[in-house]
């Protein structure tokens, strides 16, 4: 194993110009090797939902001609999963197929935020939530690594939209940042140890994310202890030299030896310490023979099997949207109208550097037939999907067939062309022809069921007049086999939305900042992105944060915490019972929110903070056990720079999603921190209320004002109001000489020594 050789002494043995190669690629996909020195050259390949490894005869991008991999349901499906033993598997499934291919590292999960749903590479994201989306990248990284394959985290950080990513500044502030943007990596770095995190293309805060220090060694390697290297995305290298100090190991691409040239030359120069160069070596060795070591030669996998998880994946990333008057799942009689051309040519995946050459591809007509048994299933395209303008033909031929059956089933969705790396939406829009479409069929068949293949939210100004709405998202090559299973019951719908579905993009909280001017992005809606916002300002959205359908009903009941008051360095044990109280077996994600009931910074409504799920039979009670620990109740204070708990009152919110919460419990919540304040002139005489001594010099000192009998006797808001929010320096001009700047120095002296 790597951590039997001695590396440093390897090290000693280099040249410093194979010291500098091993940090920069070989070619495209391999990492550099050395030869003379037993150190092997690895190969590292796209994901994350499956394997593209190009052949031979491929592009040298290998965007196009990769071997046959499993295509997995994209992160935006699997995130509403929210099953982290799924995630699992299907990592281990992935990491088994690296292996059959002699592949060391996987580039992948991508745990950015879904700031905007306009990103164009929100369907390989998990969610708007970083508590949600870390766990989610924990199990895949888990997964894969437990079959001794490599992941890459990426893309650290802030990288929230494709318009000019590569030149484009994310300003954000730093409480945002730190409870937003790098938790949502923070908690998968920590949990999981990715073998590699993959720097973003952008800035962040006027630096590139692969020269910024401070994200590179300060908070990922020194603050969160990852172990790994940090890998460039292909092509975001934008000075070597500076990105190699500031802690970014791994150049991708190869740059042809220029990279390599400029490391050397400043070593030579003293513009880098070599014991940097060094420090990079050890790290990129560490992984490359923790890969070499791990490698199974005879390693081959069932792609069979492989189909059979990813329709389970599947399965559980759907969301059922609507249900009305118990439209599904569908009988097996009569006759089945199934319409749309996505229910042909389905969009199962997503557009880019993600795009996977699935082992098999399931035709989603085929399978309803298959799983239709009696009833006849007739199939019509509606639409053609590299048209905007509907064909009045196909039209007319979508209403006669619907209206001459028992149900329709409506495929649409969003093509390649409205979302994919590389660019970001102009809208939540359907294609008009699809929107058109879905109009036309309600007008002559009221049993329609709408099934949605897209990677991101949409907008629905036709949902009144559709009884079922599915989310597909984008389901990976077994699509089909559970868009079937799950129209017809052969299991229950069990995900639930990991991101919020807007009525309008207007709605949105980065609306009016998105995608920025020129290469400058302002985060001006701060923590509140997702459901944040649109709790805080109470405003309904098409389907909230956590929302999802079941073909039978649950019940929550006896929330109960192990403690009603604790020090904030104490877990809190929650658990409750959920009920299936319908006639189905399903699956029910349970979740857990944490609000501050009262706090002296702005904080949102509610935080996602533990979540789970579980099967049940018809009757079947479980109970689910949460912990929460101190970040289930700490804020990031900016000033002390840390993670901070205020002493108060929280509420313990159980929910069916963040707008159906069903169960309620408080705690108190004590600081076992002081909070280290720092008066001065300016401060306020409410500043001066926090501490002991300034309360009483408080009361003391209205004693002395020669109003002092009105202060304390007037109701006038006014009056309390001056005082409260007087500046400390104020005290000299209102006391009638009473309290002079000699005393308001040795009052502040006081106070300071007394918080130092």
């Amino acid at each position: 194993m790597s951590e039997q050789r001695n590396l440093k002494a390897l090290i000693a043995e280099m040249t410093l110009e194979e010291k500098a190669s091993l940090c920069s690629g070989r070619d495209t996909w391999h990492l550099q090797g050395i030869e003379r020195l037993g150190i092997p050259s690895v190969m590292v390949t796209d994901g994350p939902h499956g394997l593209r490894k190009q052949k031979a005869t491929a592009d040298h991008l290998g965007l196009f001609n990769s071997v046959p991999a499993t295509c997995f349901p994209s992160a935006a499906g699997v995130a509403s999963s929210w099953n982290r033993k799924l995630i699992e598997a299907m990592g281990e499934a992935l990491g088994k197929e690296c292996q059959a291919e002699n592949v060391a590292m996987l580039l992948g999960p991508g745990a950015n935020i879904k700031r905007s749903p306009l990103c164009g590479r929100n369907f390989e994201y998990f969610s708007e939530d970083p508590y949600l989306s870390s766990e989610m990248a924990a199990g895949h990284i888990r997964g894969v690594q437990s079959q001794g394959v490599g992941t890459s985290l990426k893309h650290f950080a802030a990288n929230n939209q494709e318009h000019r990513r590569m030149t484009s500044d994310s300003v954000v502030d730093e409480r945002t940042l730190r409870e937003i943007y790098l938790a949502s990596f923070e908690g998968a770095v920590k949990q999981a140890q990715p073998w590699t995190v993959m720097c973003a293309y952008n800035k962040v805060n006027g630096e590139f994310a692969s020269e910024n220090e401070r994200l590179l060694t300060d908070i990922l390697k020194e603050e969160w202890g990852h172990e790994g290297f940090v890998v460039s995305d292909w092509g975001a290298v934008n000075d070597r030299v500076k990105g190699l100090a500031a802690g970014l190991e791994l150049e991708m691409p190869s740059s042809s030896g220029e990279g390599t040239a400029r490391i050397v030359e400043a070593v030579r120069n003293g513009e880098l310490d070599e014991a940097k160069l060094d420090a990079a070596a050890e790290r990129l060795l560490r992984v490359i023979f923790q890969a070499a070591d791990q490698r199974r030669p005879d390693a081959v996998f069932d792609p069979l099997q492989h189909h059979r998880l990813a329709r389970e994946v599947a399965q559980e990333s759907m969301v059922l949207l609507k249900n009305e008057d118990g439209m599904l799942p569908l009988k097996r009689s009569g006759t089945i109208a199934v319409i749309g051309a996505l229910a042909k040519q389905p969009r199962y995946q997503g557009s880019g550097s993600s795009q996977i050459n699935p082992t098999l591809l399931d035709d989603i007509t085929e399978e309803i037939a298959t799983s239709a048994r009696d009833a006849e299933v007739v199939y019509t395209p509606g639409y053609d999907l590299k048209e905007e303008e509907t064909s009045p033909q196909l039209l007319e031929q979508a209403k006669q067939l619907a209206a001459s059956a028992s149900v329709a089933v409506l495929f649409a969705g969003l093509p390649n062309s409205y979302e994919s790396e590389g660019f970001d939406r102009k809208h939540l829009r359907i294609p008009q022809n699809q929107a058109a479409l879905i109009e036309a069929v309600a007008e002559v068949q009221p049993h329609l069921v709408v099934v949605l293949c897209n990677g991101a939210p949409v907008e629905m100004p036709w949902i009144g007049k559709t009884k079922a709405v599915l989310e597909a998202y984008l389901g990976g090559q077994a699509l089909g086999g559970a868009v079937a299973d799950l129209l017809f019951g052969e299991v229950s719908p069990s995900g639930k939305l990991a991101e919020t579905f807007p009525l309008q993009l207007s709605d949105n909280p980065s609306y009016l900042f998105f995608p920025g001017e020129g290469d400058k992005v302002e985060y001006r809606e701060g923590l509140f992105v997702g459901y944040r916002y649109y709790d805080k300002k109470n405003l309904t959205p098409l389907f909230p944060f956590g929302y999802g359908l079941s073909y039978t009903t649950f019940e929550y009941s006896n929330l109960i915490v192990d403690k009603k008051q604790l020090k904030d360095i104490e877990k809190l044990r929650v658990s409750v019972d959920v009920t299936n109280t319908g006639s189905y077996t399903a699956k029910e994600i349970i979740q857990l929110y944490v609000r501050d009931k009262e706090s002296t910074v702005i904080r949102p409504d509610k935080e996602l903070k533990g979540f789970d799920k579980v099967e049940l039979v018809p009757g079947e009670t479980k109970t689910v056990v949460f912990e929460l620990d101190y970040r289930s109740f700490a804020y990031y204070d900016v000033e002390s720079k840390d993670w901070t708990v205020e002493t108060g009152e929280f509420d313990i919110l159980i929910g069916k999603s963040s707008r159906d919460i069903v169960l309620t419990e408080s705690v108190s919540v004590y600081s076992t921190t002081e909070r280290k304040l720092r008066y001065h002139r300016n401060s306020t005489i409410s500043d001066l209320l926090a501490s002991e001594k300034g309360a009483a010099f408080v009361q003391n000192y209205i004693r002395m004002l020669p109003f002092a009998a009105a202060v304390e006797e007037s109701h006038s808001e006014m009056l309390k109001a001056f005082m409260e929010f007087m500046p400390l320096r104020g005290l000299v001009s209102f006391s009638g000489g009473k309290f002079t700047e000699t005393h308001l120095k040795e009052l502040l002296d006081e106070l300071n020594i007394e918080h130092e």
